[in-house]
């Protein structure tokens, strides 16, 4: 009957986890990005892009987002749950029924552990890789490479004078139904219709190769329009440019590259490499950490009235001066790399103890009831 009855309180405990913190993660998401994402509102407008390229941009951001918060989404939903079953008196009734304090934190350690796991694919694959592509997507539209950005039946302003619009996209550089709209020459302004364009990048500028048209200008002063018919023509959609390079940030480097920088680097910015590399190895271990000081702030204390309120408060305290400890360790390892052990220590300690707290709590309760059983005499 005990096995049955464990694995069901196990799946009640997890459920309960596993749904608030896909609940609470993904609502704390949607309001970093809606606040993020406000920044590149006029970035968009400006540049004459439609909808979709904003939500491309905006949403490359959130994997960066995830990886920040998940450490402490994590440790409030843990906390909260087992708050609550204190509160409801659950965990004084399993507790009575002999159940120590390292079998009811299985679920919270389990769900630390999902955790975890999560946050190394964010900081190792996820977060980086989108990242760059957010890094690059921005790039092209700040520097007005709107041209490769064009959509289908979006009408797209490549520049001041130049409007386009496209009627299918074949793939990133040929399309077909091509309508442009020339006003660089403001007294005759140009209107182009092709059945083909292929787009071309040059040092001075992207360029547009038209195929099966017609060109249609007018002459403001005589109102006369003058038509002309052409098998191939050539636009040049931007002036001559000045070549810009995509300086890669900290953030979208892989893993290797930062832990091993080229012998060139600057000492300061290898150190700085050589932090964000190794914050992203230790940075997840504090989401196990957190996990398990919120399971032992609540296991780990006597029931009673005022606890309802300490526990959850000592909780958060210890879990807000790790998190601005970590901050100053990471400052102070860009100048001294062997600071970069003690914010693994940190990152590593608060598990170790938490887990050992646990432990030496089930052996003691292990040896009292041993200790009871024995005492006790069966009448002849």
């Amino acid at each position: 009957m005990e096995r049955p009855f464990l694995k069901l309180l196990d799946q009640y405990i997890t459920k309960q986890l596993l749904l608030s913190l896909l609940g609470l993660t993904f609502g704390a998401i949607a309001l970093i990005w809606l606040t993020q994402s406000l920044r590149f509102v006029s970035l968009i407008v400006q540049h004459g892009l439609a909808l979709k390229a904003f939500l491309h941009l905006t949403l490359l951001m959130i994997p960066s987002f995830a990886a920040i918060i998940l450490p402490v989404t994590t440790f409030l939903v843990i906390l909260f749950t087992y708050q609550k079953l204190s509160h409801d008196k659950e965990l004084v009734i399993l507790q009575s029924m002999g159940l120590s304090s390292l079998r009811l934190a299985r679920a919270g350690l389990f769900c630390g552990g999902i955790a975890t796991l999560i946050c190394y694919c964010l900081t190792l694959w996820l977060a980086p890789a989108s990242y760059h592509a957010f890094h690059r997507y921005e790039f092209k539209i700040r520097n007005r490479i709107a041209a490769f950005l064009l959509e289908e039946g979006v009408f797209t302003t490549v520049s001041p004078t130049m409007t386009i619009y496209i009627h299918r996209r074949h793939n990133e550089n040929e399309f077909y139904g091509v309508l442009i709209q020339d006003n660089k020459n403001a007294t005759k302004p140009v209107t182009i219709f092709a059945e083909r364009g292929t787009l071309i990048s040059r040092p001075e500028g992207p360029r547009l190769v038209l195929s099966n048209g017609t060109r249609q200008q007018l002459n403001r002063s005589t109102q006369k329009i003058s038509m002309l018919d052409f098998k191939n023509d050539t636009l040049d959609l931007d002036g001559p440019v000045t070549p810009q390079k995509i300086n890669r940030e900290a953030s979208e480097l892989p893993l290797l590259t930062l832990l091993h920088p080229p012998h060139d680097t600057p000492k300061r910015l290898q150190n700085k490499l050589k932090v964000e590399g190794w914050n992203r190895l230790i940075t997840p271990l504090f989401t196990l950490s957190y996990s398990i000081i919120g399971v032992v702030c609540i296991l780990r204390t006597r029931f009673s009235r005022h606890s309802n309120i300490v526990r959850p408060f000592v909780a958060v305290v210890l879990v807000i001066a790790l998190l601005l400890f970590s901050l100053m360790l990471k400052n102070m390892a860009e100048r001294e790399l062997t600071f970069i052990f003690f914010l693994a220590l940190e990152a590593i300690l608060p598990a170790i103890i938490g887990i050992t707290s646990l432990i030496l709590s089930s052996s003691s309760k292990n040896r009292k009831t041993k200790s009871a059983l024995s005492n006790l005499k069966v009448p002849m």
